[in-house]
C-alpha cells in the first residue's frame, strides 16, 4: 500500500540562511498516528506547513493521496485538516457558524448533521450558539478542531493541540484523536507532552535542527533503546566500590547508601546475576532494590542529546 503522505529529501532555508529542515525524509502510513517529537525550533512547525502548502519548500518533494503539493495544490489540500498552534477564529461568529463555513470553503455541500457531530464530539454542542469571543482558550481550541474536521478529511495534522488547556481536556482530546484513527483518519501530531505520544501514537519520529533523526514504531524504539536501571539500598554505607565492583558500570549515590547500576534490555545477558555475586563476595549487604525502566522522554533527550 502507497503511504498517504510520501516526503523525499525535504530543504527548507529561510532568507539569511537559516536551515529549517535538512533533507527530511518520511512516508506515513494511512490511518496511523504519528507523533512528532522535538525542541522548539526544530523544525516541526515548517514541515507540516510544507505539506499544508503555507511555506514553499526550497528542495524536495511532498505527496498526499498521491498529489503533488505544488503541481496539484488543490487536490493535496482537500485531504487535509490543519490545527495550528495559533488560535484563528472569527471572533464574532457563533461556533455553529465558523465550523459551517469551514465545510464550505472546501466546496463542501451543506451537511449540519455531521457539524452537529463534530460538535457533540468535541463536546461544543452546548455552545454552539455562543460567539467564539466568549470561549475559554480550551474550548477555542477544540473550535478549532471542529473547523479542520468539516470537510471529512482524510489527513488531519494537529500543531501542539493541547497546549495551554487542562490535563481533563487534555485526555478528552486524546481519546476523539483515537477515535478518528478508528475512522480511518491518519493523524500527525507535534507535541511537547511526552506522554502524549506514549499515550496515543503508532509511530514516533524525533526531529532536532531540522534533521529527522529517527521515526520508528513506539513499542519498538522502547525495546531498542529502552534502558533499565537498577537501584540497590545498601544495609551499610560504602565509602567506595570494592575492587571487584570497579569493572561493572556502577554508580554510589546517596553518600555511599545506594548502588545504581544500568543495562540494556535488549542485551542478551543483563549482568544482574554478575554483580550480585560480585556483592555477596566483597560482603556487600542489599537492604532492597528495585528497577525502572526507561521512558519515552528519557529515550528523546538522549537522541536529542546525541543529535547536537
Amino acid at each position: 500500500m502507497k503511504p498517504v503522505i510520501s516526503i523525499s529529501e525535504l530543504t527548507k532555508t529561510y532568507p539569511g540562511g537559516l536551515k529549517a529542515l535538512d533533507a527530511v525524509n518520511l512516508d506515513v502510513k494511512e490511518g496511523e498516528i504519528l507523533a512528532l517529537l522535538g525542541p522548539n525550533g526544530a523544525g516541526k512547525t515548517t514541515l507540516i506547513s510544507i505539506v499544508c502548502g503555507l511555506v514553499n519548500p526550497s528542495s524536495g518533494s511532498v505527496t498526499v493521496g498521491g498529489h503533488d503539493i505544488i503541481s496539484d495544490f488543490r487536490a493535496a489540500r482537500s485531504l487535509i485538516g490543519l490545527v495550528p498552534q495559533e488560535l484563528h477564529v472569527e471572533a464574532f461568529e457563533s461556533v455553529q457558524a465558523t465550523v459551517s463555513f469551514s465545510r464550505g470553503l472546501f466546496g463542501k455541500p451543506r451537511n449540519p448533521a455531521l457539524v452537529e457531530q463534530i460538535l457533540k464530539d468535541l463536546s461544543l454542542w452546548d455552545k454552539r450558539k455562543e460567539k467564539i469571543m466568549a470561549l475559554s482558550g480550551g474550548m477555542k481550541r477544540r473550535v478549532m478542531i471542529a473547523k479542520a474536521l468539516a470537510h471529512e478529511p482524510r489527513i488531519l495534522f494537529l500543531d501542539e493541540p493541547t497546549a495551554g488547556v487542562d490535563v481533563e481536556l487534555r485526555k478528552s482530546m486524546w481519546e476523539l484523536i483515537g477515535r478518528l484513527r478508528e475512522t480511518g483518519v491518519t493523524v500527525i501530531l507535534t507535541t511537547h507532552y511526552i506522554e502524549e505520544a506514549e499515550n496515543i501514537a503508532d509511530r514516533v519520529g524525533v526531529i532536532s535542527k531540522g534533521k529527522l533523526l529517527l521515526v520508528e514504531e513506539k513499542t519498538e524504539l522502547m525495546r531498542k533503546m529502552g534502558e533499565k536501571i537498577l537501584t540497590l539500598n545498601l544495609r551499610e554505607p560504602l565509602d567506595a566500590l570494592p575492587d571487584g565492583l570497579k569493572e561493572i558500570d556502577l554508580t554510589l549515590e546517596d553518600e555511599g547508601r545506594t548502588l545504581v547500576y544500568r543495562y540494556d534490555t535488549a542485551a542478551d545477558r543483563t549482568g544482574i546475576g554478575k554483580l550480585l555475586a560480585e556483592l555477596s563476595s566483597a560482603g556487600v549487604g542489599v537492604r532492597d532494590l528495585s528497577t525502572k525502566q526507561s521512558s519515552l522522554e528519557d529515550i528523546f533527550v538522549n537522541l536529542v542529546r546525541d543529535g547536537e
